[in-house]
């Protein structure tokens, strides 16, 4: 291996080394954002997800089944020797399902509202780290150019480069989606 391969070898290793603690930083830095939102989590909010993080188990469905399945064999009379305790046939289990449904619909709705709320949250940082990221890409093609004028490198012109130097603006991107998608509709 030549001296110059070595040296390229070693930048890289350096470089993913970089990479590399950067990610575990970012990553450290993520779970401790999420750890800090678990524990500011209201109990309300702790006792809707864990009803519905059990509801959404295999666990429920089979314990469901047990007790539905069980209800309708011991009220249909098919046991001899056991008489039926529900005296309209069925009322009383459709009533206990149906307000257990309009329970259960509630946790998720919460928890889902919760969730919604992280996942803006979310989007929210995206969009941030992604303007930010463009403003840099700009400012280096500024750079760039500046040095090919400098050093004479410039081979031709490029029509797009002036709209490349330009910073984007989120609110007429936005707008320009809205227009787009009013277009569509018609």
């Amino acid at each position: 291996m030549s001296a110059m391969a070595a040296d390229e070898n070693a930048d890289e290793n350096e470089d993913a080394g970089e990479v590399d603690g950067v990610m575990r930083r970012n990553i450290a830095a993520l779970i401790e954002v999420r750890k800090r939102r678990e524990k500011e989590k209201s109990r309300q909010e702790t006792i809707a997800d864990a009803i519905t993080a059990f509801t959404g188990t295999l666990r429920f469905v089979y314990i469901h089944a047990a007790i539905f399945g069980g209800w309708i064999v011991l009220n249909t009379g098919v046991i001899p020797g056991v008489k039926p305790f529900d005296p309209f046939p069925f009322v009383m289990l459709a009533m206990i399902a149906s307000v257990e449904a309009i329970f259960l619909s509630t946790f998720v709705l919460i928890s889902q509202n919760r969730m919604t709320a992280m996942a803006d949250r979310r989007a929210d940082l995206d969009l941030q780290v992604n303007l930010l990221a463009e403003h840099e890409i700009t400012r280096l093609i500024h750079l760039v150019d500046d040095i090919a004028r400098q050093v004479g490198a410039r081979a031709g012109s490029d029509e797009n480069l002036d709209a490349l130097k330009r910073d984007v603006k989120p609110e007429v991107v936005l707008e320009e989606i809205a227009r787009a998608e009013k277009e569509l509709d018609r």
